[in-house]
């Protein structure tokens, strides 16, 4: 458990942990979103994400973050829980939660090279897209699993439980 524990990092060790590889000249990819049920579209998608660079940090949104993008009866698992599932994840060097709407301002912290979401979201549309732009990095939107997404298993699961 504590091999996993080591990959979950608060803001500043997570920003202490980015000037180090960058200072090994390694290339810091960036990601985020709420990871509250990990399903195949997230695991080849961090794949995809961790292939365009040396070392991949993700940042997940707080608890109290999902619930207000997403509503009352989310998360379904807790942050640390997200947290622990994700640092499972070979992929993944460093995960940081943020309590903030937004990362931008993680994103700030963290000055990652290259930032990347999923296909649903076009590079315009991407929070710190202009920020990391004007830094001489990369903004790139990763092609989108189709048939995978965490709210159409919490409907199955729901409707399942109904019957």
């Amino acid at each position: 458990m504590s091999s996993l524990k080591h990959k979950i990092k608060n803001r500043e060790e997570a920003m202490k942990t980015c000037q180090s590889w960058r200072a090994s000249n390694e290339r810091i990819v960036f990601t985020n979103g709420c990871f509250d049920l990990i399903h195949p579209g997230h695991v080849i998608y961090l794949e995809s994400a961790r292939a365009l660079g040396e070392r991949l940090v993700v940042g997940i949104n707080s608890d109290a973050s999902v619930k207000r993008l997403k509503g009352a009866s989310r998360p379904v698992q807790e942050e640390r829980a997200r947290a622990l599932v994700l640092a499972g994840l070979a992929s993944i060097d460093l995960i940081t939660i943020f309590d903030e709407d937004t990362p931008l301002e993680l994103i700030k912290a963290i000055d990652p090279d290259i930032l990347v979401k999923g296909g649903d979201w076009s590079t315009d549309q991407i929070v710190g897209g202009e920020y990391i732009t004007e830094q001489g990095g990369m903004v790139k939107s990763l092609p989108f699993e189709e048939g995978y997404s965490t709210t159409s298993i919490v409907e199955k699961i729901r409707k399942n439980e109904n019957q």
